[in-house]
């Protein structure tokens, strides 16, 4: 128990600040990509009012392959030649004029970008490429032509934040090199989740160390009601059996009448209890089983099968057994079967008149699974989820009078539990009740 809380402890703890270190992170990470766009748009924006006052070919520049030719030139080739691989059915201009368009003097120097120009039917009027040197006249071409086709005014192509402004006559699209841009954003998401990572192997070291001492005061309480237990157990040991011991001998001196049988009846309930109490308290040391070993479930299952049996027969009820050959377990046999007694004798006492208890055993899915089936008549459906909690009655038909203090099926839990499997109560509609039991 105590090593279950403390590593509920522990994970939550993590939970907790993996939760938040994520959002930390995420935000940061979002905070910094809002802003690299929103910057790279104000430059997109200042390129666009520059490129229609410097870069922009004015109304005496002739059209493309209408230039007459000059000394040493054939007719119809732009005066300024365009680079090598520049398309020749488009106008090449070089701009004469520097880009100024950002506050920061030294910025507008190092800010790369090139220009296409489209005509109302879609074909390249210019490109100008004066103020980048990535790439030539057809690679601006194609990636023009890319974000034409989207038909999107603003988005990421590669290392490119571009913007596309399209009007009657025609469409200018301006990319903008933002490679550095980029790279800051990988860096910064790439050591985020460094430092995340590191932090929570750092904070898992530290919540486990300290998750002891958090728990030290549950554990101690826990501790000291264990051995209360324990001492109490032996100690109402004596007396019952001293009591157990005169009730015989009244007996034999004075005959059985409805008092002695009472007096012995309520002794022997009490017994069972302190046992099942000394039960639960080793079950819930940190090794409660150490000399597990391996043995046939299939045989160990059959062996409660065959004492539980008549007892049904003699309740009225009927009694099925369907359990596979061969399914071997590792676990503390005693343990087991004690969990299985408890099942059947549950099943038996709390199913309606002439009712039908079925047991099964079977793996599935690589699982062993127990499943133990009984038809009932309740008034009202049980909280299943709290019928494995220690002397909880879910309604007056589990009352003393059938015996129990609700602390069997506590039992069964704590040794599903510690044999790695659990334990779960299905009851659709308080007319039968299904106990199952993965391993």
């Amino acid at each position: 128990m105590l090593k279950k809380m403390r590593q509920r402890v522990i994970l939550a703890a993590m939970l907790a600040f993996f939760s938040v270190i994520m959002l930390i992170g995420l935000a940061v990470n979002v905070v910094n990509h809002i802003v690299v766009t929103r910057n790279a748009d104000e430059t997109l924006s200042a390129i666009l009012n520059f490129e229609e006052v410097a870069v922009r070919p004015g109304p005496d520049m002739p059209a493309p392959g209408s230039m007459p030719g000059s000394q040493g030139e054939e007719p119809g080739i732009p005066s300024s030649m365009p680079p090598e691989g520049t398309p020749q059915d488009f106008a090449f201009r070089e701009a004469m004029t520097p880009f100024m368009g950002l506050p920061d003097l030294e910025t507008n120097y190092m800010t790369r970008f090139f220009i296409v120009r489209f005509d109302n039917a879609g074909n390249p009027e210019y490109v100008s490429i004066d103020y980048i040197a990535s790439v030539d006249g057809d690679d601006a071409v194609s990636l023009a032509e890319r974000v034409y086709e989207k038909g999107k005014e603003k988005g990421y192509l590669g290392e490119y934040r571009y913007a596309c402004v399209k009007k009657d006559d025609s469409a200018v699209v301006v990319f903008l090199n933002v490679k550095k841009d980029l790279d800051s954003m990988k860096d910064l998401l790439l050591m985020t989740i460094a430092i995340s990572a590191v932090s929570l192997v750092i904070v898992f070291i530290l919540v486990t160390l300290f998750s002891k001492r958090a728990i030290r005061p549950i554990s101690k309480n826990i501790e000291q009601q264990k051995q209360f237990i324990t001492d109490a157990s032996h100690e109402l040991k004596t007396p019952l059996t001293s009591i157990s011991t005169s009730m015989d001998v009244l007996t034999m001196e004075t005959g059985e009448n409805e008092w002695t049988e009472n007096i012995r009846n309520q002794t022997q309930r009490l017994t069972k209890l302190v046992s099942e109490l000394v039960i639960l308290s080793k079950l819930d040391e940190e090794k409660p089983l150490p000399n597990k070993e391996e043995f046939s479930l299939s045989t160990a299952a059959w062996e409660i099968a065959e004492v539980y049996k008549p007892q049904a027969k003699g309740a009225g009820k009927e009694f099925k057994a369907d359990i596979e050959d061969d399914i071997q377990m590792l676990g503390e046999k005693a343990s087991v079967q004690q969990m299985l007694s408890v099942l059947l004798d549950n099943a038996i006492k709390y199913s309606d008149d002439g009712g039908e208890i079925r047991f099964s055993v079977f793996k599935k899915g690589g699982r062993t699974n127990i499943e133990v089936f009984n038809t009932c008549d309740l008034k009202e459906v049980p909280d299943v989820s709290r019928l494995f909690d220690r002397f909880y009655r879910p309604d007056s038909s589990r009352s003393t009078s059938t015996g129990g203090y609700g602390v069997g099926l506590a039992i069964a839990k704590a040794v599903a539990e510690t044999h790695g499997g659990t334990i779960t109560a299905v009851c659709p509609s308080g007319k039968t009740m299904t106990m199952k039991i993965k391993f």
